[in-house]
């Protein structure tokens, strides 16, 4: 549920935007695996050089898959999946199949993901084929849904709809945004749920010729490996989700809770920046900075920084705050830059590399998705009324987060129903959450945990940071690599609770010898942290 997850895929490699496929050699079949599913035969991957430079350097092939736009039409029309792969390094004796990778979202782009192996302690990913993709609609896979590149364009419209023409102003936004993906989407926009993403990947472990996948999902993807398993549950081999989805919860009350805890994030945040305001000069409280904050963002409404920078864009650029503590050296620096120094150059930085306008495919497929997983409120009364209860308790995101999902209000895809969840048949699952988890509360990891009684819960205590896992705490890492190695699970405890426990590392230190922030510039290229992605849990 990540509202921005594509940009933290960078934190590993380049996202590729194209494919050079070289010609024609049929797919090869994974080290070791099974033969072809005997439901059907599944269309073959071409295999080819990756356009991107970080997974070329790993030896890393690229392809395009067939499937179905409509799976109820197997011989219809069809659309093309990317999907990348880096091949297991052990031999066949030891060789544990292939591992498809999501990075959340929905819309956040998995081609470059298939680098995630090496980032496993103990070179336990070096046993797996792993396989990224780009979900239908998202990036390299075509058709790729864009719906309009200006949209994020600053200074929008205040978000906070004080008056009745804001609220119209956002009305006709979405409701033209809707429009605008109509007609750019076409037939696609009645076959973009998390169900037709879920054959996707069943149609990926066909054309690899494998019985069973693993899968390592995050955010939005722990959602995509609880659907999995619920319809699939003896292709599941082992699987990792990391940030989990509260599936009774999809997607209206996921949105209204997360504004809630991103609330609570970045209260902590704010308390954080006031302990060094040695360094930041920003307040001696959380309260004082807080204050500071809304005054400085009050400020942008009469006169946005660099004609870009408004209150909305302000906000977007600080809910990164809530998602990892790894944007919090740099959107500090950024904040103290803007409030005491005006540095027009830093905040604006800060709103292209954390916001990127300009590119909308993340957002229109997070909407497809969203829109037509389940049926939202038809009427704008139910909207008004629980988002200005929320506001009163969580101000900082609760009508940036109304406005990024008004186009369901409108939208014209073909409007599903969510698949009950019952992970009962699946035999191995690791779920992995921190506490303090904002994009996917941590009841979320509790609730799936339910649902699966062969699985196991690692909770990540303390921790703020969006879908932690692989991103430095050798205590969680190592749980997993040991999982992906062996499949033992922690020992499952009983009651409602974690059955493995690991204590948050230390908030960053920007007085700490060896600053790990460097100085966000307009030119530099800063993400978040590890892949999330894009919102919600969306985000």
């Amino acid at each position: 549920m990540n509202r921005r997850t594509a940009k933290g895929l960078a934190l590993f490699t380049a996202v590729a935007t194209a494919l050079v496929v070289a010609p024609a050699t049929g797919a090869s079949a994974a080290p070791g695996a099974p033969g072809a599913d005997s439901a059907g035969v599944a269309s073959k991957i071409t295999w080819g050089q990756c356009e991107s430079p970080g997974l070329q350097r790993r030896g890393a092939e690229c392809g395009l898959l067939d499937v179905p736009l409509d799976y109820s039409k197997p011989n219809g029309k069809k659309i093309q999946l990317a999907v990348s792969r880096i091949k297991a390094k052990v031999a066949a004796k030891d060789y544990q199949g292939i591992m498809l990778v999501n990075p959340g979202g929905p819309g956040g782009s998995g081609l470059t993901l298939s680098v995630l192996g090496e980032y496993v302690p103990n070179k336990a990913g070096e046993a797996y084929d792993w396989i990224g993709f780009d979900p239908r609609g998202v990036g390299s896979s075509v058709p790729a849904l864009s719906c309009d590149n200006d949209y994020f364009n600053g200074p929008r419209p205040e978000y906070i709809p004080w008056n009745q023409s804001i609220e119209k102003t956002w009305l006709n936004r979405s409701k033209d945004y809707a429009k605008a993906c109509g007609k750019a989407g076409g037939a696609l926009l009645d076959h973009m749920t998390t169900v037709d993403s879920v054959n996707d990947m069943e149609s990926i472990r066909k054309s690899l010729g494998a019985s069973q996948i693993n899968f390592y999902g995050f955010s939005y993807g722990t959602y995509l490996g609880q659907v999995y398993g619920t319809l699939y549950p003896k292709q599941v081999r082992r699987m990792v989700l990391d940030g989990n989805v509260d599936v009774r919860k999809v997607w209206y009350q996921a949105n209204l809770d997360q504004d809630v805890n991103f609330e609570r994030n970045v209260r902590i945040w704010f308390d954080w920046v006031a302990k060094y305001d040695s360094v930041y000069h920003l307040g001696k409280t959380g309260t004082e900075v807080q204050l500071r904050w809304y005054a400085e963002q009050n400020k942008l409404r009469a006169k946005p920084a660099g004609g870009v920078v408004g209150p909305d864009e302000f906000t977007d650029i600080f809910l990164y705050s809530g998602y990892y503590q790894s944007t919090w050296l740099e959107l500090a620096e950024a904040f103290a830059g803007w409030a005491n120094d005006k540095n027009t150059d830093l905040i604006v930085a800060a709103y292209e590399n954390y916001v990127g306008p300009g590119d909308d495919n993340g957002f229109a497929v997070y909407n497809a998705v969203q829109c037509t997983d389940v049926q939202w409120p038809q009427s704008w009364n139910t909207w008004e009324r629980d988002n200005w209860k929320t506001f009163l308790k969580a101000p900082f995101m609760t009508w940036d987060n109304a406005w990024y999902n008004a186009a369901c209000l409108y939208w014209p895809g073909k409007v599903s129903k969510p698949v009950k969840v019952d992970g009962s048949k699946v035999q191995s699952v690791l779920f992995v959450g921190t506490t303090l988890d904002a994009a996917t509360p941590f009841e979320g990891s509790l609730e799936a945990r339910r649902r699966f009684p062969h699985s196991a819960l690692l909770a990540e205590v303390g921790q703020t940071t969006h879908a932690n896992s692989l991103n430095g705490n050798e205590c969680v890492d190592n749980v997993i690599a040991d999982y992906l190695a062996t499949g033992k699970l922690p020992k499952r405890k009983a009651g409602d609770k974690p059955d493995a426990t690991c204590d948050a590392l230390p908030q960053p230190d920007p007085t700490a010898a060896s600053l790990q922030a460097k100085s966000l510039r307009a030119d530099s290229a800063a993400v978040p942290s590890v892949r999330e992605p894009l919102y919600p849990v969306h985000h």
